[in-house]
């Protein structure tokens, strides 16, 4: 409708009407007034914590945001419809308003934090450092820009994060978990049972004559639902990002060794040495130290003696880079390898350093790495386009230009998919091959309508452009479409059924006395074992679906279960059952008390959060939260 009134008031007749139905409209809004829209929520608040407001728009960035974070995390993205299933949508929302209540708190409570704190987070942040392990300010803005932060965006957000978590860390701090719940956990965690199986498949389950076709008809009247055609939608996008826009082929080999040899430490990997050293009080003790290891001592038992932890000797495989150290470091580079150093006079007093392992370090040749810094170089010199571009495109877009006309104007190279459906597939099931990784544009497009303006989703540091031309209802299939599918479920339907039933008698008779092995012989299958598998391990070649069974069954208990869909079935005994002692100072039960002590940490923070928003008051407008979540679609 936006675009048919941009065309019609392209001319001057058409720019008169327009002027007139725009007068009337105002005048209109004179008479009659716009108070309905401010009044109670209206259409732009979401949602009100405290004296903080969160506008749909705000919301629908923030919800965004999350799902195209997730769908780089999947490798596909997500529906508005796959999103309320998994419950993302009421995630989002509850983290948003305890993220608004916990910064309400701070401003009641009067915290702040330094420009400095703030900064010297960002600095530490392993997101932001580039190949030399150091922060890098090209890569910051790129990372965040992705993000769809600016500068200065980031940084008051980060100013908030530190705040909330100033107050969560106090909340929580001091919590601990109960011994008894640490072992029980510990137990149910490291229990180890063992099982002998039969696996039965198609063979098990006989001959099956194909249907009749009145019985093929009547599966499919009862299944037609499986077999009906989704909805299908004809798209149409462009991307302007600078990778998509920067053409690495148009770099010189000039300009491209200039920036190698500009980052040729950074990206080269540095030579590491294992590294060991004793600290002694004076130079006396330490050339004493040396002469015994010259006469016979292993460095190791002059460390023992001095009542040294291995963490105060060995400093691992290191580069000279991470040494602290300026002198040892110097001594440990200098030293062949197994060679002990004479003492040496470091800031923490005086050392002797001994040299293991030598790693030689590796500095990559130009043609190994010329194609990756010219996409770099071509990238870089893109963005800059990408937003000159993006203006344009916004021109020609309100200018009444399609997305594939406004990008053949800007010399650019549109996509059209003539029907996808909402997983991303095409009629022959294959996923769409046109969409780059990480792109919501699908989702989008079936949020969106024929005709409509969409604005353009942010990508990779730049912007796309999306339309809908068209819509393929979802619609039933009739038999003779589909009737190979159909049979072929049928078929599968019939095995499984047949398993079951096969499955069940082989467990009664079990049950009853009878032995696996002759069972396993009547059947045509051998016995198979799994030995000590925990409820996390599944053994392999056992189906997760057999595991999962047999921590359900008492020892010398029988049971079955379905794999594979229906077209296995295993019938087991659980022959062995190992109950674990807890060792409370084991790795494993330190990192799971951990695990635990984090856990009732986000419990303690969450109903301190619920009680902020019970004092100082959170109101949800469910209406607009449907709407910006696709629930009214």
């Amino acid at each position: 409708m936006l675009r048919g009134m941009r065309k019609a008031s392209s001319n001057w007749l058409g720019k008169t009407i327009m002027a007139v139905v725009m007068g009337v409209l105002i005048v209109s809004f004179g008479i009659w007034g716009i108070a309905d829209i401010f009044r109670g929520f209206g259409q732009s608040t979401l949602a009100k914590v405290g004296s903080t407001e969160i506008s749909a728009e705000q919301f629908r960035q923030i919800y965004t945001d999350r799902l195209q974070q997730l769908g780089r995390q999947f490798g596909r993205p997500l529906s508005p419809d796959q999103a309320r299933a998994f419950g993302i949508d009421r995630q989002v929302l509850q983290q948003t308003l305890a993220e608004a209540a916990m910064d309400e708190e701070a401003r009641r409570m009067g915290l702040n934090q330094s420009d400095a704190e703030v900064l010297r987070t960002i600095y530490n942040d392993p997101t932001f450092k580039g190949l030399n392990g150091q922060f890098d300010p090209q890569r910051f803005q790129a990372v965040i820009r992705n993000y769809g932060y600016t500068e200065g965006r980031y940084i008051a957000e980060q100013r908030r994060v530190g705040l909330r978590r100033q107050i969560a860390g106090t909340i929580s701090s001091g919590v601990e978990p109960p011994k008894s719940l640490i072992e029980a956990l510990t137990r149910f965690q490291n229990e180890e049972r063992s099982i002998d199986y039969i696996s039965l498949g198609a063979a098990q389950a006989g001959t099956i004559e194909p249907p009749s076709p009145e019985a093929l008809a009547a599966y499919f009247e009862d299944h037609k639902v499986q077999f009906r055609a989704p909805e299908y939608r004809k798209i149409s996008f462009v991307a302007i990002t600078p990778v998509s826009i920067g053409k690495w082929e148009t770099v010189s080999d000039e300009d491209a060794k200039k920036i190698f040899e500009q980052r040729r430490e950074q990206i080269s990997t540095p030579e590491k040495r294992e590294v060991s050293q004793i600290v002694f009080p004076n130079a006396e003790d330490a050339q004493a130290a040396r002469a015994r290891i010259t006469s016979g001592t292993s460095f190791d038992d002059i460390a023992k003696e001095r009542k040294l932890n291995p963490t105060d000797v060995n400093l691992g495989l290191v580069a000279k880079s991470a040494i602290l150290d300026p002198a040892v470091a110097t001594a440990a580079f200098s030293l062949p390898s197994g060679e002990v150093s004479q003492p040496v006079k470091g800031e923490f007093g005086v050392a002797l350093v001994k040299v293991g392992k030598i790693e030689p370090g590796v500095t990559p040749t130009y043609e190994s790495v010329a194609a990756t810094i010219k996409s770099q170089i071509a990238a870089e010199r893109a963005r800059s386009k990408v937003s000159e571009l993006r203006d344009k495109m916004e021109d020609e877009r309100g200018g009444g230009a399609s997305v594939a006309e406004a990008a053949q104007k800007l010399g650019l190279a549109a996509v059209t998919i003539d029907a996808v459906d909402r997983s991303g597939r095409l009629p022959n099931g294959q996923l769409a091959p046109d969409i780059p990784k990480g792109l919501d544009v699908v989702s989008q497009a079936f949020g969106s309508d024929v005709g409509v303006d969409n604005d353009p989703i942010q990508f990779e540091g730049g912007y796309v452009w999306y339309e809908v031309l068209g819509i393929t209802p979802s619609r039933e299939r009739n038999l003779d479409e589909v009737r190979d599918q159909v049979e072929a479920k049928w078929r599968e339907d019939q095995i499984s059924s047949r398993l079951r039933t096969k499955a069940t008698d082989i467990v009664k008779k079990l049950d009853g006395g009878s032995k696996l092995t002759d069972e396993a012989a009547a059947a045509g299958v051998k016995v198979e074992t799994a030995a000590n598998f925990r409820r996390d391990a599944t053994p392999p070649g056992v189906p997760a679906a057999v595991v999962t069974a047999a921590f359900r069954t008492a020892k010398d208990g029988d049971g079955q279960t379905p794999a594979a869909g229906g077209g296995q079935w295993i019938v087991f005994r659980v022959t062995n059952v190992t109950d674990p002692s807890v060792d409370f100072a084991s790795d494993e039960v330190k990192k799971l008390q951990e695990a635990v002590r984090r856990s009732l940490s986000d419990e303690q923070v969450a109903q301190y959060v619920t009680k902020i928003e019970s004092d100082i008051g959170m109101t949800v407008n469910e209406a607009a939260f449907a709407q910006v979540t696709g629930a009214n679609n």
